[in-house]
């Protein structure tokens, strides 16, 4: 059975740094890419980062190199580090395991909620 948990989310005050963790099992990590999403009431959800399975990262010009996502494959695990926090960043954080060639998966946590405080 594949299990995607989130953790790490809280309240944090604006400008403040907060790191989530994406811990997996089920899957075979290292295969994996790992994307972060978030999303916010009333809005789509919105692409935050991704790291493939060889390491390499890409994020959306509009996080303004504020997030990063380094992966631990020997802990099975995906991590969004994010600094200068902004209230418009307040969402509920998913984390995503996805592989399009054999095995092929696209697995979804269920999400951790931050907040940010202005």
């Amino acid at each position: 059975q594949v299990q995607l948990g989130e953790s790490g989310g809280g309240l944090v005050q604006s400008g403040g740094s907060l790191t989530l963790s994406c811990t997996t099992s089920g899957i075979l990590f290292n295969l994996f890419d790992m994307g972060w999403y978030r999303q916010a009431p009333g809005k789509q959800r919105e692409w935050v980062g991704n790291v493939t399975e060889q390491g390499s990262k890409t994020y959306p010009d509009s996080m303004d190199g504020r997030f990063t996502s380094p992966r631990d494959n020997a802990k099975n695990t995906a991590y969004l580090h994010m600094n200068s926090l902004k209230p418009e960043d307040a969402a509920v954080y998913l984390c995503r395991a996805h592989r399009g060639a054999w095995p092929r998966g696209d697995f979804w946590g269920q999400g951790t909620q931050v907040t940010v405080s202005s």
